[in-house]
């Protein structure tokens, strides 16, 4: 696991200039005899809603992206909207093509218990697509004029009435905005409260405890490519803050899910860090390779496509994939058995590894520096060796491409170009 290092040794590597080169004891390391756990296919996740069409050219790279679970309608809309069955027939069909679970959210504000179970009734009686995964209502703490009570009395009727229709059926919520567990200011103070008075009243009946969060912009910034560096040692304490919130309110552990996030929530594309651009896939890799070490059930990037009119959130476009959407060409690569894995310089690199089902050691490491990096990489408990493999690489110049595996890997040192990910598969 990663180390937890102080604030001030944190800012000086952020900082520093320094080595190229590690010394011998700045090494990446993978053992392969402490599986850690179950790697939740739902993690390669995104949003879909109502806004969002996948042009025909770009079908085919929807059916390869790696998606796994769908979430709809995927932001405010669904609380705007009365959805229209062939509204959800369509998006079954999107999901059965790509290969994706589907997750439906129910209106809540304007929404009635009544409206809710002819949606399930229709859904999984009437045409039997056994959605399995439902949400009532997302980001309530930013309604207007809507309180605590308001939401988990209207939440918990809602809730029963779907039940009544079908038993079977799992709720992820509340859905609540900008998650950090920490009240650094008023609007994230709200959040925090929505969740856990919602996890009090109704900890009962939710099965996955899930938030939202954007983390530009800030106090009027955006991002710029070495601000969204510092955020990803964020994700660690993210994490950490909810699983306790969810224990302390429920008094047991729940699955918790992260169902909207972004780098920016706004619509602005064109600069270095915003959601379309390249480091924005740097950045969404550490992220989500942390959720993975984490053991997140469920994490859904916003959004599955997008025009530049609505903002550069879309893993797709109008005519073509946006840089992100070439992380998930690397991790639908890696293994379902998840590995321990680090390296004595947490700041500079994110390794996670897995176990395939045919005994193959995958490893993605990040490297979100703007240096070229070498580092050793050592596996422990094994007798697979380094000298042959595949070796993939998404970086300024190439798209997550297969490489020769000299080109990354000699004499068990690793190269690492400025800002990319790489993808090692190691055979037994």
């Amino acid at each position: 696991m990663i180390k937890r290092l102080s604030l001030l040794i944190m800012i000086g590597v952020m900082f520093c200039i320094s080595p190229i080169r590690a010394d011998d004891e700045s090494v990446l390391w993978v053992d392969v005899e402490s599986p850690v756990g179950e790697i939740s296919p739902y993690v390669y996740g995104a949003n879909y809603g109502l806004l969002n069409v996948i042009p025909f050219d770009l079908y085919p790279a929807a059916e390869a992206s790696g998606i796994r679970y769908l979430r709809f309608p995927g932001g405010r809309v669904g609380d705007t909207t009365n959805i229209q069955n062939f509204q959800i027939d369509q998006f079954i069909a999107l999901c059965r093509q790509i290969g994706a679970e589907p997750s439906i959210s129910v209106r809540l504000e304007g929404g009635t218990p009544e409206q809710a179970a002819k949606m399930v009734e229709y859904v999984n009686i009437t045409k039997n697509y056994g959605v399995k995964y439902w949400s009532i209502g997302n980001e309530p703490n930013l309604f207007n004029d809507y309180t605590t009570e308001q939401h988990n009395r209207d939440w918990r009727a809602i809730a029963q009435a779907m039940l009544a229709i079908d038993p079977t059926i799992m709720f992820v919520g509340p859905d609540t905005s900008q998650f950090t567990g920490i009240d650094s200011y008023e609007g994230i103070a709200r959040a925090h409260e929505f969740l856990r008075e919602f996890l009090r009243a109704n900890g009962d009946m939710i099965d996955i405890v899930s938030v939202h969060r954007y983390p530009f912009p800030q106090n009027n910034q955006r991002a710029t490519i070495e601000t969204l560096r510092q955020d990803i040692y964020t994700w660690d304490s993210i994490v950490t803050n909810l699983r306790q919130v969810v224990n302390e309110e429920v008094g047991e552990a729940l699955p918790i899910a992260i169902t909207e996030a972004n780098s920016d929530w706004s619509a602005n594309i064109g600069t270095e860090a915003t959601p379309d651009s390249f480091y924005n896939a740097i950045w969404w890799s550490a992220v989500l390779s942390k959720l993975i070490q984490h053991q997140v059930s469920i994490v859904a990037y916003f959004n599955m496509q997008t025009s530049d009119q609505l903002g550069g959130h879309g893993l797709l476009a109008r005519y073509n994939v946006r840089p992100t959407y070439y992380v998930y060409q690397l991790y639908q690569k890696l293994g379902t058995t998840l590995l321990q894995s680090g390296n004595d310089t947490p700041l500079d690199i994110i390794i996670t590894s897995a176990l395939r089902e045919d005994g193959a050691i995958t490893i993605i490491i990040t490297n979100v520096t703007d240096n070229l990096l070498t580092r050793p990489l050592e596996l422990v408990n094994t007798n697979a060796n380094l000298t042959d493999g595949e070796y993939w690489l998404f970086d300024q110049n190439h798209r997550a491409e297969a490489l020769a595996w000299s080109d990354g890997v000699q004499n068990g040192v690793v190269t690492l170009p400025p800002q990319s990910i790489t993808l090692l598969i190691v055979y037994p």
